[in-house]
Formats: structure tokens, sequence, C-alpha cells
């Protein structure tokens, strides 16, 4: 029996399989927009915008804030469901929102992830509200939403490990295309509408590192660049990527040492 072509939990788990005496550990931020029924943002003028970004990032405040009520439910269903949830916060965009699942080793990354999306599209329902994973759910200044992944190797994490990361972004760096094509469900196209260079992005096009650099295809966090251990986070996943297909390129790429890049193609 073969999977489904959709089912990439299969080739997923047979890799995490493959490097498990590694103990790959991932953290996703899915970045998601609340959306009322008739798909404009939840509590933005119906005729118009809000002010512009600025006051609404990890905000609190009538005004600064739409939805809070529905986002600490869906927290509370991944507490109860057992989803390694560890944070949230509001978004830069007003009515976008993040939430971080992990740390998670190897497929338990996308199992959680898979089922806190599950869980939120559950709890929306309650309050009559919709979740959106558009990587650009709003053209113009503003944000686009992205699913970052937190990633870090055993001997990245021990004293001494920068040398790892290093190495890591190094493999990375040199599959840029490949790893695009597989960020986002459709190769790289949603992704191509978020990926500008601006708004906290770096371009599609053009691979880029560095420390606490928010703008870079990878950042290294500044307390990892001080204290020499730790991970990195790989920016570039889209809010609708899947986590499964995310995490198995990364371990491809940085542990089993996979080569090759791909010819993107964005405007056919």
């Amino acid at each position: 029996m073969e999977a489904v072509e959709t089912n990439h939990r299969q080739t997923c788990a047979g890799v995490m399989n493959q490097v498990k005496e590694d103990h790959p550990w991932f953290g996703m931020e899915q970045e998601y927009t609340l959306l009322d029924v008739d798909g404009h943002p939840f509590g933005w003028p119906k005729q118009g915008f809000p002010g512009p970004q600025g006051p609404y990032y990890c905000a609190v405040g009538t005004g600064n804030v739409y939805g809070r009520e529905v986002v600490e439910a869906h927290y509370k269903a991944c507490i109860y469901a057992g989803i390694t949830i560890s944070g949230t916060n509001a978004e830069v965009m007003p009515a976008q929102w993040e939430y971080q699942v992990g740390p998670c080793e190897g497929i338990k990354m996308g199992d959680h992830l898979w089922m806190s999306r599950f869980l939120l599209h559950r709890v929306c329902e309650d309050f009559g509200v919709v979740a959106s994973f558009d990587p650009k759910p709003m053209n113009g200044d503003w944000n686009g939403a992205g699913c970052h992944c937190n990633y870090s190797t055993e001997k990245m994490r021990l004293p001494g490990g920068f040398d790892e990361i290093n190495n890591a972004v190094e493999k990375l760096s040199k599959r840029h295309n490949y790893h695009i094509q597989a960020y986002d469900p459709q190769g790289g196209k949603d992704n191509m509408r978020r990926l500008t260079g601006l708004h906290e992005t770096s371009s599609i096009y053009d691979f880029s590192s560095g420390v606490a650099n928010r703008q870079a295809s990878i950042r290294i966090p500044r307390h990892v660049g001080e204290e020499k251990c730790g991970y990195l986070e790989d920016r570039r996943p889209s809010s609708n990527c899947d986590p499964y297909t995310v995490t198995e390129v990364i371990a491809r790429t940085t542990i089993l040492n996979e080569e090759g890049d791909v010819v993107l193609k964005l405007n056919c």
C-alpha cells in the first residue's frame, strides 16, 4: 500500500528514523490571521483599514488586539489535548497572531503542529471566525505570515556547538532553492508574495544569514551567538507549510548531507 500524494508523514518518518541518534529538535512558530466570515480581517473597519503597523505587536488593550479570546481558548485546548504548545503572541499586523509549538523531537514536530491547526479551526467555529494560514492575506504595507522553524541537533546544543550550527548554515546555503520549493505547498509560489525583502523577511531569491537579523533567511538568535551553542532559526517556511516536509528537508540537508539544488519556476 502506498501513501497518498499529500501524505508527507511517511517519508518524514523514514528520515527521522535515520537521524534519531542526532536527536533533532524542532520548534515552529505558527502565524495566522483571524478573518471575519466575509473574509475581511477580524476587527478591522469594514470600509477601511486600521492605523499603520507599530502598536499591535505583542500588544494589549482594546484597539490594539483583536480576537484574544479565540487565542486563549485555542491555547487551553492545545494544553488539554497534550500538544507541546509553548507560547503565543499578537503579531505585527492587527488580527494576526502566532503560537509556538515545541521543542519536539523528530516526527513529533509535524504531528503536534498539524493537530494544533485542527484545534485552531475547531475553536474558531465556536467564535464564528475563520483562521487563515495564507502567507500574505492582505496586500500592501502589511506583514505576511510565516512558520519559522527553530532547529538544533544534540551537538549544536552542547558547549562549543556553534561550529555545528555554522556548518548547518553552510549546507543550507547551498540548497536555497530546494528548501524554498519545500517550504510552501505551491513550490514557492505562495511564499513569493511574502518573501520580498520587506516586512521582516529575506528575499526569496537570495540566501542570507546573520546573528539577530530578522531579515535573513537563517537567523542565529543573539544569545546563541553569545553562548556559542544552541539552535538556528530558518525564517523561510510559509504559514501554510507542511511541517513534515519542512523538518524532513532540514534533516536531509544538515544531517544526511544530501546535496544538489533545483531551479525555481515561480513565474510559470
